[in-house]
């Protein structure tokens, strides 16, 4: 059983006003919404609720309004999208609290469908102002949080109104939960981690808490460049944090002490420049020459990769292998991607992934599907990742 309540326990809510917090931060361009994933993995919810017969009430941010209202930044630009998604009327206001709010609330009947303003146009809102909680609250009876890529952010839709009503997890927050659970909370083993990226640095906790929690380590990408010269390997003109190298010594060693193995590359992609289709060669990873950089990692650190995943019965991915994003640099990221998509399907692993570039390197491997979970949550994926406590998770467990 979860140790948050669910739209399971939720009863008896026809004529109920229900306060659903929900990720509708999507990409837009020239007017139109270019990715309806977000808008997809709510629907769900929404619709569950309103056949339920509730009044459901959406609230959610758009953008980063610096000033106040920003007609750029209104979700009256997205509704339509929302509402063809839905398959459902879905109406609008032009505030997210007082009177303008109210009034669209007391039009609703049983079942229909509202979205309030951006929540961010009020500066109370990121404060998690106490007042600004109770206005918010004045128009819902129940609230449900579907937005955990909002959960790391303590701010009034996200965490404050969940102390001032019957606070319940959404089925998109409680898939993410779920899958989290198996990812590193509960997961059976052993457990293998994959990460890659630019720079260790954007990732020094996140390396710190794996180690402490997983079996096996592998470390890809450019920050692999950065363990690899602490070893006293030249890498030639990669991509390299040589001023970090301490940090990966003391990654190494705490890793070591926990019993956690730390898998670098053994052989490299190397190129003399960044460029699709660039002249290349593979060479040992001791072997990389001082005018070439490396940018994948080579068949032999695929396979072991391979051999990895083999053995794990969970696998976390954060991070491609390489740069994924041109030719043909990608071959190691869509290997591996594609190998741990196999064993996920023939059911010999649990498969969970998340952050900005992996789905991309995913999507790109065309594996995303095939994955038991990947999350779109960006920072609140990484936060968990880091073990890191997510306000709008810790609230709805405290209930």
């Amino acid at each position: 059983m979860p140790a948050f309540k669910t739209l399971d326990d939720l009863n008896g809510i026809a004529g109920k006003r229900v306060l659903v917090r929900v990720d509708l931060n999507v990409p837009v361009k020239d007017g139109k919404v270019t990715d309806a994933t977000r808008i997809e993995r709510v629907a769900p919810t929404i619709l569950e609720l309103s056949k339920k017969g509730a009044k459901v009430i959406l609230l959610a941010h758009f953008g980063r309004p610096k000033d106040g209202p920003s007609p750029d930044l209104s979700l009256s630009l997205i509704a339509a999208d929302v509402a063809k998604v839905l398959g459902k009327p879905v109406a609008t206001a032009t505030d997210s609290i007082g009177d303008a709010a109210s009034a669209a609330v007391a039009k609703l009947q049983d079942g229909d469908i509202l979205l309030l303003e951006n929540t961010r146009f009020h500066k109370a809102e990121e404060k998690n102002d106490a007042e600004h909680t109770k206005a918010l609250a004045a128009n819902g009876d129940i609230y449900v949080n579907d937005a955990f890529s909002a959960a790391h952010r303590a701010h009034s839709s996200t965490e404050g109104l969940a102390h001032l009503l019957p606070a319940y997890a959404g089925r998109t927050m409680q898939a993410e939960l779920e899958a989290l659970e198996k990812g590193l909370g509960e997961p059976v083993r052993p457990v293998v981690a994959i990460v890659g990226g630019a720079k260790v640095s954007s990732k020094i906790d996140l390396l710190m808490n794996l180690v402490k929690k997983v079996d096996a380590l592998v470390i890809g990408g450019g920050m692999a460049n950065t363990f690899i010269a602490a070893r006293g390997t030249n890498v030639g003109k990669s991509l390299c944090e040589h001023d970090l190298a301490e940090t990966a010594k003391q990654i190494m060693i705490e890793a070591a002490s926990a019993g956690c193995a730390i898998i670098l590359p053994e052989d490299g992609v190397v190129a003399r420049e960044f460029k699709a289709g660039a002249a290349n060669e593979t060479v040992a990873i001791e072997a990389i020459p001082a005018d070439a950089m490396v940018l994948d990692v080579g068949p032999k650190s695929v396979e072991a990769v391979k051999a990895w995943i083999d053995r794990a019965q969970t696998l976390v991915w954060n991070g491609p292998l390489g740069a994924f994003e041109i030719e043909p640099f990608d071959k190691a990221t869509v290997a591996a991607a594609q190998y741990a998509a196999e064993r996920t399907k023939a059911g010999k692993l649990t498969s969970v992934a998340g952050g900005g570039d992996t789905v991309s390197a995913l999507n790109h491997a065309g594996v995303a599907d095939d994955f038991s979970y990947v999350s779109t949550a960006g920072g609140a994926f990484l936060e968990w990742m880091e073990g890191k406590v997510l306000p709008g998770v810790a609230v709805l467990k405290g209930k």
